[in-house]
């Protein structure tokens, strides 16, 4: 294992927080293992990924004596056609990379106990020369570390295990910004200093090469063409698992969940017409877990996991000195370290006079100017560093187009100036610019998921026939629009996590909802997470306990309300341009707390200001068990 991998370890353990909602069900658990070795320290081995074989065959009694019935790939495809439903509380075991361990030390277990498996080696691993080495954990492995295809052969005879592709050479980072950030190469378009970036016909032809290369190997010494693609990383996209399907492998894998009630993937087809499955999570074995480590996280009512972010103007990062940049990066990840939250809303737009509206991105995209490539440089190091999921926070409605004539053709005519400048979402043109602008988001960044902006509201008086003038209608049109963006960024990051900006007068006063075409419960049903502006400043209100309280009481009376709502605070009172004090920060979240308020936010993180300070920060959106670091 590569330090590639050691840093991302991190993000696949906040991955298996994700609040997503699977289409299709099947009780499914799907765990990951990588090297099953004697040797293992019990804990704070120098491989993290190694599991010691008394462990992995305690696991596999302890999945025997709980119910877990063993399944293969086939079973697994067969439930997914029509076939055979899956038994209740399935199991299937993966073995990832292509490590000897899995013939040497796992087989036999896997043979004592019954349990069918995949394995899935790097291809191009496997043919390594006699002095080749591959970087991987504490040391360099030489090809003695890995499978040889008799042995493969040898496992795939016995019936018990399946062997896919874990790609032939995608196992590896690229550069993937100007700033030399390694990302995975699967869903990378690699920058060159000479030529920018990948074009996305050379990206395609490039991940089709790697594919046909594994899937061709492993055809010919095995006589058999892999049927599973098990991406390196976790790291895919739509058109990457399409080629991987147009190849016969029409299962893929990631390890973004876990749950026993897992996803089987979505139905679709690939570019061949054939049916194909969308990537199934995994839960990735990591840290060397006892079987009561095991057992701990697979009892682990994972929706009871609360939410704890901070949103981030991208606008405070940048500076027009690149060097200055760099620091103000380093000065943010820090500071997100010693705080602790698990979720960062990441700007990635430019709003430099605060009218709600981009006048550019901080990323590469076809109709906006690019104030400076630096979303996926951010989010990288804010996902690596400091261990936090990244949503992308854009606009829905509020773009300010480089085509002067466009913009005043489909600019909303609001009565009010005061208004964040927005376009027509009744206009086909707006829908087919701003998801080009979502996918070119998704195209070019790494993160887990998406912010919605609070610009995405009509006045009663705005575009009236929009959704023939029936409030709900106008409601359910503004959520479509978000669930049209969703998808176009989620053809280049699938199984993103959305979280949706709502105002607080349409939940305190239901008669406003037509004021603002917004609905608490039309979000619940729509989004992961509802971002409630609860800014009892920004509104007014004379007692911000008292409002507040009230605020609580109106989303705990909706189904789902304290499971599904951010609280999202202020940490500046913007009618008079004051910080608000630390205090009352702290204050709020744990009047909230108390209230039953499980998921907490934030805005603005003025760290440049370290507003608020440090201890205030951490004390209230720390998500650690134990916020208070030593110093």
């Amino acid at each position: 294992m590569n330090p590639f991998r050691s840093r991302l370890w991190q993000v696949a353990v906040l991955m298996a927080l994700a609040l997503l909602a699977p289409a299709t069900q099947a009780s499914l658990l799907v765990l990951s293992y990588h090297d099953i070795r004697d040797d293992v320290a019990a804990k704070g081995d120098p491989d993290a990924y190694a599991v010691s074989t008394t462990n992995f065959a305690q696991h596999l009694d302890w999945l025997r004596a709980h119910g877990y019935q063993p399944v293969s790939v086939q079973a697994v495809l067969d439930a997914r056609a029509g076939g055979a439903p899956l038994p209740a509380r399935a199991v299937l075991l993966t073995f990832d990379d292509g490590l000897r361990s899995a013939y040497t030390h796992a087989f036999p277990l896997l043979r004592a106990y019954g349990y069918p498996a995949l394995v899935a080696p790097v291809t191009g691993w496997l043919a390594l020369p006699t002095d080749g080495t591959v970087p991987y954990g504490p040391r360099d492995f030489t090809r003695d570390d890995f499978l040889t295809w008799d042995q493969l052969r040898e496992m795939q005879d016995s019936g018990l295990v399946e062997v896919g592709s874990h790609s032939h050479d995608l196992h590896r980072g690229l550069p993937g910004n100007p700033f030399g950030n390694q990302t995975p190469a699967a869903v990378t378009r690699i920058w060159d200093a000479a030529r920018g970036y990948e074009s996305e016909g050379a990206y395609r032809t490039r991940i089709a090469a790697d594919l046909q290369a594994s899937r061709d190997a492993i055809a010919r010494h095995l006589d058999r063409a892999p049927r599973v693609i098990v991406w390196p990383y976790a790291a895919y996209n739509d058109v990457a698992n399409a080629l991987a399907g147009d190849m016969g492998m029409v299962l893929s894998f990631d390890l973004e969940g876990r749950s026993q009630q897992a996803d089987l993937g979505q139905q679709g087809e690939d570019s061949a017409g054939q049916d194909a499955l969308g990537s199934l999570a995994r839960l990735l074995i990591h840290g060397n877990p006892d079987v009561r480590d095991l057992a701990g996280e697979l009892r682990r009512d994972l929706s009871l996991d609360g939410v704890r972010a901070i949103q981030v103007d991208m606008d405070y990062v940048f500076d027009d000195d690149p060097a200055q940049t760099a620091r103000n990066v380093d000065q943010l990840v820090q500071r997100v370290q010693d705080i602790g939250p698990s979720h960062v809303l990441l700007q990635a737009f430019a709003d430099p006079d605060g009218d709600g509206a981009a006048e550019a991105l901080y990323f590469p995209n076809r109709h906006l100017p690019m104030r400076a490539d630096l979303f996926n440089r951010v989010a990288w190091q804010l996902r690596t560093r400091a261990g936090v999921r990244v949503f992308a926070w854009l606009p829905v409605l509020g773009f300010e187009l480089a085509d002067a004539g466009l913009q005043r053709e489909l600019r909303i005519a609001s009565g009010n100036p005061d208004e964040i400048p927005r376009l027509d979402p009744g206009d086909p043109r707006t829908l087919a610019i701003v998801g080009e602008l979502y996918a070119d988001l998704a195209a070019n960044s790494h993160f887990d998921g998406l912010l919605f902006h609070d610009d995405a509201y009509l006045r009663d008086d705005e575009i009236p026939g929009y959704g023939d003038g029936i409030s709900a209608r106008r409601t359910a049109g503004l959520v479509d629009f978000t669930l049209a963006l969703q998808a176009e960024a989620e053809r280049w990051r699938p199984k993103l996590a959305t979280m949706r900006n709502l105002f607080a007068r349409p939940v305190l006063e239901p008669a406003s909802q037509a004021w603002f075409a917004q609905d608490l419960a039309a979000f619940h049903r729509a989004y992961d997470l509802t971002a409630l502006m609860a800014m009892p400043q920004l509104e007014g209100a004379g007692d911000p306990e008292r409002w507040l309280r009230g605020l609580v009481d109106a989303v705990a009376g909706t189904p789902r309300g304290l499971e599904k709502t951010l609280f999202e605070l202020q940490t500046v009172d913007w009618r008079s341009g004051e910080p608000i004090a630390g205090e009352t920060l702290r204050a709020q979240t744990r009047m909230l707390r108390a209230a039953g308020v499980r998921h907490l936010g934030y805005y603005p993180d003025d760290f440049p200001r370290d507003h608020p300070a440090l201890p205030d920060a951490r004390e209230a959106m720390s998500a650690r068990d134990f916020p208070y670091l030593e110093r």
